[in-house]
């Protein structure tokens, strides 16, 4: 039975090998924000905020857009500290250089909160042989996404101030070459011990062969 067990999974490595089925590789998504919730691209987040109009649109506006704090975890409430070191980077930089919309949170203090918004999507594939990647001699991951970012200054319940930024389009390979990778599966498998080191990663423990207790014979007078 073992060696059928053996033939039947050596033919399905072997077809494997041959035809490469990426398929069976592991794929992953990764989405930040509400659950069912958020912008479904980077175009809709950029679409949603050209219709942000710095001094026409309102607190209760952008709740209906759903950017709210309360209520998206993609939205952060930035401290007054925060936003002076994105915008006066350094000393050569005075309020008189600063968007007048900025200039204006900046002063009205605790009147302004400002909205930072930040939502990424990306998706991870492993591509190439599935026999090489499961034997991990090979494997290659694919990330693709996007990031979006923007930034949204409310002044007495109205936008005086909005930024934009981010990724469209993002697209990163990885490439992963363990040559040694079957043989150290195999030896954790069968827990051989090479050069003294076992498959625990302790030193194999020395055997101390301890001496035959001695006899005395006593004569007796």
């Amino acid at each position: 039975m073992k060696g059928t067990a053996l033939l039947v999974s050596g033919s399905a490595v072997a077809a494997l090998a041959l035809s490469g089925c990426s398929s069976l590789l592991p794929q992953t998504k990764e989405t930040s924000g509400p659950a069912g919730g958020g912008w479904k691209s980077y175009q809709d987040a950029q679409s949603a905020f050209d219709r942000i109009e710095p001094g026409k649109t309102t607190a209760s506006e952008l709740v209906a857009m759903q950017l709210d704090p309360k209520t998206n975890p993609n939205v952060a409430l930035l401290p007054r500290y925060e936003l002076l070191q994105r915008f006066v980077v350094n000393q050569s930089v005075t309020m008189a250089d600063l968007d007048q919309g900025v200039r204006e949170c900046l002063e009205a203090r605790d009147q302004c909160r400002a909205l930072e918004v930040n939502q990424t999507a990306t998706q991870t594939k492993r591509t190439g042989n599935a026999a090489l990647d499961m034997a991990k001699l090979y494997r290659e991951t694919h990330t693709s996404g996007w990031r979006f970012c923007g930034l949204v200054l409310v002044k007495d319940g109205v936008v005086v101030y909005k930024l934009t930024s981010g990724q469209p389009g993002i697209h990163e390979i990885a490439e992963n070459t363990d040559a040694l990778g079957p043989l150290q599966v195999l030896s954790a498998k069968l827990k051989l011990d090479f050069n003294g080191i076992t498959s625990s990663n302790k030193p194999s423990e020395p055997q101390v062969t301890e001496p035959s207790p001695t006899f005395a014979a006593i004569r007796k007078k």
